[in-house]
């Protein structure tokens, strides 16, 4: 059978064919999958035991079956996050409401809270993201921002209906920048609105904490000596195929103790009490 696979961030460098399609038996299954791709890329080259892999735009396990025909992408770790989405797709996310899109243009962080605002609200609660001049101890230049673009859309969706089923909450807004961003830009925006304070913050930390976590955007970080993919948050272990195992110290051996001294029965005999002082 022949499934299509795509590959994103650091994976995308260290494969030979990150987009095109891959030939394999039929009943294999998505652990036999990374197994030929861990075999085609270059030792040591890929966190595979960090990655995640969805099929048709799904998180799947290890053990999932692959069908033919079937769009697999392995995902490494997410840093808040140009995948081949259409852009007419984005460019309608943005048309129709503001509320959730991913957008290749410069993003308005007040625009955004004045459309959220309602007379009803008591408070909106806005995370702005932006693009910093340093990173790790090196002057930053600019970012790249890379995604997953349809299930991205996707799962930003799940996680705006998550927060409004959980939170006390009215509305809110997720919308994140895509491309090349300078510094000072706005990389993403989140903004709860809400009766009372409390729960807009809430929401809002959980929007961003979990978007970080299980969004596939993957940020390339560019400096006056190279550039690198961002080491991203890890992905919960309920999403990745096979969980990293706990490192183990290894056993320290233990040292001979020296063989208890034999007494002789005279020696035990010639033994006198001592007197208590």
């Amino acid at each position: 059978m022949r499934v299509t696979l795509l590959a994103f961030g650091l994976l995308r460098d260290h494969l030979p064919n990150p987009a095109g399609s891959l030939e394999l038996p039929a009943g294999a299954t998505v652990r036999d999958l990374l197994e030929r791709c861990r075999a085609l890329a270059p030792a040591n080259a890929a966190p595979w035991s960090s990655i995640a892999v969805a099929v048709n735009q799904e998180y799947v396990p290890a053990t999932h079956p692959l069908a033919d025909g079937d769009e697999v992408a392995l995902l490494p770790p997410v840093s808040g996050g140009s995948g081949k989405a259409k852009q007419a797709q984005t460019q309608a996310s943005q048309a129709s409401t503001p509320n959730i899109a991913l957008t290749h243009y410069s993003i308005e962080p007040s625009a955004i809270t004045r459309f959220l605002k309602r007379g009803e609200d008591g408070a909106v609660v806005l995370f702005d993201g932006i693009v910093r001049n340093n990173s790790r101890g090196r002057r930053t230049l600019h970012l790249f921002y890379e995604a997953y673009e349809e299930m991205a859309l996707a799962q930003m969706h799940r996680l705006a209906a998550q927060a409004l089923a959980d939170y006390a909450i009215r509305d809110l807004a997720i919308v994140h920048r895509l491309g090349r961003l300078d510094i000072g830009e706005t990389s993403v925006v989140i903004a709860v609105s809400s009766a009372h304070r409390a729960a807009a913050f809430d929401a809002c930390r959980w929007l961003i904490d979990t978007l970080k976590q299980t969004v596939p955007i993957w940020k390339q970080e560019f400096f006056e000596d190279g550039a690198v993919w961002a080491q991203g948050d890890p992905f919960p272990p309920e999403l990745t195929p096979h969980p990293a195992k706990p490192h183990k110290p290894a056993a320290t051996p233990l040292s001979k103790k020296p063989a208890p001294k034999k007494i002789s029965a005279k020696t035990v005999k010639s033994r006198k009490p001592e007197r208590a002082r």
